[in-house]
């Protein structure tokens, strides 16, 4: 049960958390004016940092809530999130090194940044940021659906005269207003340390959880209640392998995540980062077992059932932490996955504010330094709270599903940027036209699959195949399209092999370093 112990656990590592992010703007001081100190934390991250801090890219309320919450309503399927994380390291050491290198060489600070310089097109750019913007809300507004799920399952245990939803909504108004008051004074920096503490506790939660559920036996009685979720069934096998290989080219075309690379010190930290990176999947098998593990504690499926049909999933965890660990632990691990939402919606935000600043605004008019850092950070409260605003006006479940749409949105910029790494010879007007061809083919094949209804699945049949994620077939249309197009676009004029210009003045980016200082 959550007790006035676990209040006072939650409560005190509440404040240390608070205090960590303000003392960010002291910690490796840099003129927090530029972009690139604000956003990337001047580019001085070494290796056990950045693995923090993409780390919290990875353990977002999508491994809380939405991977445990799928498994308990629908079964085996939504293990793909195991085998999506070992396949998305091994792309981003290929892929992310050289990013990285020309990032740091041209100034780089967004994936926009490179695409528009790489392809020579200013539209190209301001599509592709225009595209992670509206990718990102649904993400971050499924951080706040994990957060509210903390503390209604907090404020559920507790006495008092409000509903447990007011409460929740009050308290996230609350921790919102925290969060954008230190994202704006610390910038990446706040969300570096905070994640260091994040991660930390996620990672006792687990061991903790499964540690108990395995010595009790909880894990036998599960499979019990539940034998098929043990197997996969036939008719999902391309639906399954759809699902892990989009959602593992996804991860690192998200703006986060490539804001997040941006940050290390070197070529040679940001693989060695990256090779540690797949630790996290242990971790995030385990969560992912909650979701069957809950039907092995009578207490807590008990507790889970309590709930409305429609929001039972987003219980699961809370449901299975409530009911296996003491009650100062459970306060500690509810915290984990509060700050679990905050922090990667910090990161989210920043990634979003510096889209806009810088590819969007600053497409339409030239900008100094210091006022496109100040555009970007007032923006990333604007972006904070918008998201904030749908989990007032959208039922949970919508918006989870929302989210995973946001996936099917994403992969549409692989052709410009992945494609853009390694072949220079894609017409900018073919990349264009396979980029809203294929978001709109998503979002018809979403609406389609729904057969025009409230988003309840992400997959679709596409015979012979069985069912395949909409992701998968949307960007194979968008990569149809470039292919076919750039070879017309080349025939009818060669494009010339773009030399790539910068697109931030110098006097914001500090000298390449001579060595690989860690």
């Amino acid at each position: 049960m959550f007790d006035a112990v676990s209040w006072i656990v939650f409560l005190t590592f509440f404040v240390f958390f608070v205090v960590l992010g303000f003392f960010a703007m002291f910690w490796r001081r840099g003129d927090l004016k530029l972009l690139n100190e604000w956003a990337l934390a001047g580019r001085r991250l070494g290796t056990w940092l950045m693995f923090f801090l993409v780390g919290a890219d990875l353990y977002t309320a999508y491994t809380f809530i939405a991977i445990p919450s799928s498994l308990y309503a629908k079964g085996a399927i939504f293990f793909y999130a195991v085998p999506y994380v070992t396949l998305t390291f091994g792309i981003a050491m290929l892929a992310m090194p050289r990013i990285w290198e020309i990032s740091r060489q041209k100034g780089y600070i967004t994936a926009s940044d490179f695409i528009r310089d790489r392809h020579k097109s200013r539209l190209l750019g301001v599509l592709v940021a225009l595209t992670g913007i509206v990718a990102l809300l649904p993400y971050i507004a499924l951080q706040i659906v994990g957060m509210q799920a903390v503390l209604t399952a907090m404020f559920s245990q507790t006495s008092t005269s409000l509903s447990p939803t007011a409460l929740s909504e009050l308290a996230l108004v609350i921790a919102f207003v925290i969060l954008a008051a230190f994202t704006y004074v610390s910038g990446l920096r706040g969300a570096t340390l905070t994640a260091v503490l994040k991660d930390a506790i996620i990672f006792v939660t687990v061991i903790a959880v499964i540690v108990v559920v395995a010595s009790g036996g909880d894990f036998a009685r599960a499979f019990a209640v539940k034998p098929a979720y043990a197997t996969l069934p036939t008719k999902f096998e391309n639906a399954y392998w759809s699902l892990f290989v989009m959602s593992a080219l996804a991860l690192y075309l998200y703006p986060h995540a490539i804001n997040g690379i941006q940050s290390a010190t070197g070529v040679k930290t940001l693989r060695r980062s990256t090779a540690l990176l797949p630790l996290y999947g242990i971790g995030l098998a385990g969560l992912a077992l909650f979701g069957v593990v809950v039907y092995g504690i009578p207490k807590a499926l008990t507790y889970v059932h309590t709930y409305p049909a429609a929001t039972q999933g987003t219980q699961v965890v809370p449901g299975v932490i409530l009911y296996s660990l003491p009650d100062w632990l459970a306060g500690l691990a509810f915290l984990g996955i509060f700050i679990g939402g905050l922090v990667p919606a910090a990161i989210m935000a920043m990634a979003q504010a510096n889209l806009l600043a810088r590819n969007v605004v600053g497409e339409a008019r030239k900008l100094r330094p210091e006022t496109e850092t100040r555009i970007a950070k007032y923006s990333s409260i604007v972006f904070k709270f918008l998201a904030l605003g749908f989990v007032f006006v959208i039922p949970s479940t919508y918006a989870v599903q929302l989210q995973l749409f946001g996936g099917v949105l994403i992969l549409q910029i692989l052709p410009s940027l992945f494609f853009g790494l390694f072949r220079y010879r894609l017409g900018k007007y073919s990349l264009m036209a396979g980029l809203l061809v294929g978001v709109g083919y998503g979002l018809y094949l979403m609406e389609y699959a729904n057969k025009f209804l409230v988003w309840t699945t992400t997959l679709y049949v596409a015979s012979p195949f069985g069912y395949l994620y909409i992701g998968l077939t949307a960007v194979l249309v968008n990569i149809a399209i470039v292919l076919v197009g750039s070879l017309v676009e080349n025939r009818v004029g060669p494009v010339p092999r773009p030399a790539v210009a910068p697109t931030t003045p110098a006097s914001t980016v500090p000298p390449a370093p001579s060595g690989n200082p860690e």
